[in-house]
């Protein structure tokens, strides 16, 4: 056991050594995946593990202290000598609303955790990806539980999926690699760990590949050295993005594991990375700034970004990034509890600014023409993009703790136009729960709630005018006031 300093956090590391691999085995793997780290009492509330500054302890009361002490919910505990199912022990529960028949606008079911907090959801067709600070990924099939498999160390922060491949960005920098099984799609095995510890091994042996990454201390580029933020794809799927709080965004080619480039971005964390345009890439930073990059390809399949301009500069944090389906229409939540959207044309032009929130926009999700935006006010609003415009179709109100993530699919069914579509929505809380909702594009006045259907599930609130405005969000910069500027370069 060793005691070592980072920043102004005292971590514990214990490194298992009863597990010994093959040399082979180690080059495909991460060595350091039995490890775990513990920090002090004082430092595992959710506020401090996202970084929020001591000023804004004035609403860390919406957060409640994490439990990390628990039991892996994957234990595998034998009764009589035979082992249990790794789910038979599930601190899951699921609350499912029975189909009544009607369409529109409310809640379905919530998926219960009796400890921890939900950080990350991915959802793909039928199945759904949830991860927390409990380190382990469960996996939902038609909002019943199906499997799960352990991370082993670093907080769930970001989950995606690129064809038959799963991956996962951590608290402690790394992303790992995951595969469902051919013959048995509940099991999940882990294929590998970014950046590959073949590379790692082969990049610390040339002094060339060292960068500072703050005073005194160097590290190999090709790693993050902070907690990874969100993870994205390009339009072609073959690049993995990933962000970090090291203000960093770095460049994985999928189909070898390879890291292509290390992007020196902001000067703050970096919260949010997403793709789009045809080969713009997009940053948001706590330095309340969001950058726009061009990629240029390399010989050898390799990757060039370059710096295009600054889309927006403000003194607030840029919290959270998102793309419409359409790739038309570039979104950003902040600190401020405000959405920003530009449209896109010739050139990127600032669209307008939707007020729906009290507090910061943590999270947001597009699907069809309508965008999701979560908040740390516990409520999720619905907008829908109507001409140069958007309104507000409906806030979703049910969780009792900040919205952390989001993810909507499709509903499976026929429709006879954009408008008559449905979607189900998943919101992710530190409240500990995940839950369902069914979303229609029509109108607010056109969708009327079920006979019993619980009021503070479907509400209708006016957003003309500001709300008041707070901080709370992923992460901060304690840098100085900044003026708003749209375009600058």
């Amino acid at each position: 056991m060793k005691k070592s300093r980072t920043g102004e956090q005292e971590m514990v590391t214990e490194t298992s050594t009863a597990r010994r691999q093959t040399f082979g085995n180690m080059l495909q793997s991460d060595p350091q995946e039995y490890s775990f780290r513990r920090s002090s009492a004082a430092d595992i509330s959710p506020e401090n593990q996202d970084r929020t500054p001591s000023r804004t302890s004035d609403i860390s009361s919406i957060y409640s202290t994490a439990t990390w002490e628990s039991p892996s919910p994957f234990s595998t505990p034998s009764w009589g000598g035979q082992p249990l199912s790794p789910l038979s022990k599930s601190p899951w529960s699921s609350h499912i609303q029975s189909e009544n028949g009607y369409s529109y606008t409310g809640l379905m079911g919530s998926l219960v955790r009796e400890e921890g907090h939900i950080y990350s959801l991915a959802a793909t067709g039928d199945l759904l990806y949830t991860g927390s600070d409990s380190k382990n990924i469960r996996v939902w099939k038609n909002q019943k539980e199906f499997s799960g498999f352990k991370c082993n160390s670093g907080l769930v922060k970001a989950i995606i999926m690129a064809g038959d491949r799963i991956f996962s960005g951590h608290q402690d920098g790394k992303i790992r690699v995951w595969m469902v099984s051919r013959k048995d799609p509940s099991i999940h095995k882990r294929i590998g760990t970014l950046p590959t510890f073949r590379d790692t091994v082969k990049s610390s042996l040339n002094p060339k590949n060292y960068v500072e990454i703050r005073r005194h201390r160097n590290a190999i580029w090709i790693k993050h050295v902070d907690a990874i933020s969100s993870l994205s794809l390009s339009e072609d799927r073959s690049f993995l993005y990933s962000s970090s709080w090291d203000k960093t965004f770095k460049v994985w080619r999928i189909n070898d594991s390879k890291c292509l480039e290390s992007v020196n971005a902001h000067d703050d964390a970096v919260n949010s990375v997403v793709t789009g345009f045809n080969g713009l890439v997009f940053t948001g930073s706590a330095d309340g700034t969001i950058k726009v990059w061009r990629r240029e390809m390399q010989a050898k399949g390799g990757t060039k970004h370059v710096f295009s301009h600054t889309l927006l500069k403000q003194d607030c944090a840029i919290t959270s990034l998102a793309v419409d389906a359409s790739a038309t229409v570039l979104y950003s939540g902040s600190s401020d509890g405000l959405v920003n959207f530009w449209e896109r044309g010739k050139v990127l032009s600032h669209g307008g600014v939707l007020r729906g929130h009290k507090l910061a926009v943590l999270c947001l999700a597009t699907a069809g023409t309508l965008v999701f935006s979560g908040s740390a006010d516990t409520n999720i609003c619905v907008w829908r993009r109507e001409g140069d415009g958007h309104i507000c179709l409906s806030v979703l109100s049910g969780h009792s703790g900040p919205v952390k993530c989001l993810a909507a699919e499709d509903e499976k069914g026929e429709y006879s136009s954009e408008f008559d579509r449905h979607y189900v929505v998943y919101s992710g809380s530190l409240d500990k729960s995940v839950k369902i909702w069914r979303v229609s594009a029509l109108t607010a006045a056109a969708m009327q709630p079920p006979p019993g259907a619980p009021q503070q599930n479907f509400q209708l609130e006016t957003n003309s005018s500001s709300f008041p405005t707070n901080i709370s969000a992923p992460r901060f910069s304690q840098q100085g006031s900044r003026r708003v500027s749209l375009g600058s370069k």
